[in-house]
């Protein structure tokens, strides 16, 4: 790790546009994961199954399957900053809704599970031109240190987030939560429409959309076998390890017995985790292949899933989560990274698509198969099983991986002032 090379990444913060865009998105961050810690924890408390709370978790990422692609076409075609500010309103008025229902005494599980389906669909509709924004205000040599910050950010607020949730649940229960969530959205909201580029992206002459082949160009993405290999890494990272943080609570309460708090402890020791992974990669040379570190991360992170899963203590799993947190975050981050600075401009919005497809897409399908596995044959078995299989899974991808050339997609974009 190079300390020059972090002191130059943190300069990045100090510009206008992607420093005012950082701070707006871990403010948003925070609320939205004091609401994820207080949801589960919310759906058992009014009596939900194991996997009552695996098809919340499918029901909030399942939609990216049939809309993030189309919601990728729509970041390469649209204002990004209307299509990220309206949606986010919508998704703002899921937590209203909650807190309306607490206060009337009549929630039930399948309400917030419905909820939950109306922010995953505005969710794959707009995290394309979300995670597009990064490279349209960096150059391309930042792209990579502006994801790192980016995911700096996000596992910053997943240590604030639990925290909060801690002390608003103590103090005025899961309400306070929810409450905090809707109102982290207003600046991120008013950011969007004030600091983000305007219009539509720039795109070349040759780079019309075809109505007659409207996937195009995620065919021309995934045909590169550079580009193929970090989608399917990220894709058994979160298929096979991505439940873990969902099934959190499920392991405190059936294997310690433990309360909301020291589940809230769990979440930020993984937050924790992942902040130092994110910070680890500030200092990695932009120059570096990535393939290797994102390979063994993930490599890393099914063997500790699989430690977790039987260990006896409660504080050797808060170590582990830490460990946990931060191989997710460098195999995620680096595989992120690669797809990105790999996709032209014309193509970048649906590159972006493909890997949250694969990411969110796999927590998905993850948290429903773990969901209804933990409930036939208990939480330690099924996280056992997701560990060892995610090691052999990423071990078969890295072979062939490491023999794929550079990326024929050569990288075209002209930052914007910042």
């Amino acid at each position: 790790m190079s300390q020059a090379t972090f002191r130059e990444s943190l300069a990045l913060l100090r510009t206008r546009r992607f420093g005012t865009f950082w701070f707006a998105s871990l403010l948003s961050s925070i609320g939205t994961w004091a609401q994820q810690v207080a949801q589960p924890w919310l759906l058992l408390t009014l009596g939900a199954t194991p996997t009552l709370v695996g098809l919340d978790a499918f029901a909030m990422s399942a939609p990216v399957w049939l809309l993030t692609l189309p919601g990728g076409i729509l970041a390469d075609r649209a204002d990004r900053r209307r299509v990220i500010a309206g949606f986010q309103s919508i998704q703002m008025l899921c937590p209203l809704v909650i807190v309306g229902l607490l206060l009337a005494g009549t929630i039930q599980p399948w309400m917030i599970v419905l909820l939950s389906l109306v922010v995953g669909i505005t969710d794959a509709l707009s995290m394309p031109s979300f995670a597009s924004i990064v490279p349209s205000i960096v150059e391309r040599s930042q792209i990579g240190t502006g994801i790192a910050l980016n995911a700096t950010q996000f596992n910053l607020s997943r240590i604030a987030g639990p925290a909060l949730a801690g002390v608003l649940m103590a103090g005025v229960g899961a309400i306070g939560c929810f409450v905090a969530s809707a109102i982290s959205y207003l600046p991120f909201i008013g950011i969007a429409l004030w600091a983000l580029p305007r219009g539509r992206p720039l795109l070349a002459p040759g780079d019309r959309f075809d109505l007659r082949h409207p996937f195009g160009g995620a065919r021309t993405i995934l045909g590169d076998p550079y580009l193929r290999g970090a989608l399917l890494t990220a894709l058994f990272t979160n298929l096979l390890c991505g439940s873990l943080v969902t099934f959190s609570p499920v392991l405190v309460r059936e294997a310690w017995h433990g309360s909301a708090g020291q589940f809230s402890v769990v979440v930020a020791a993984f937050g924790a985790g992942g902040l130092l992974g994110a910070i680890a990669l500030l200092g990695v040379d932009a120059r570096r292949d990535r393939r290797r570190l994102a390979s063994r991360a993930a490599a890393v992170l099914g063997l500790l899933l699989a430690a977790i899963s039987f260990v006896p203590w409660f504080d050797a799993m808060v170590g582990l989560m830490v460990a946990a947190g931060a191989s997710m975050v460098v195999a995620n981050t680096s595989a992120n990274t690669l797809v990105q600075s790999g996709a032209t401009e014309a193509l970048r919005g649906q590159a972006v698509s493909l890997f949250m497809l694969v990411m969110r897409g796999g927590i998905a399908l993850g948290g429903l198969a773990t969901g209804l596995c933990a409930t036939h044959f208990g939480i330690r078995g099924t996280l056992l099983a997701d560990g060892l299989l995610a090691l052999a899974a990423q071990a078969l991808v890295a072979r062939a991986w490491g023999r794929a050339p550079a990326p024929s997609l050569a990288p075209a974009s002209a930052p914007l002032p910042t």
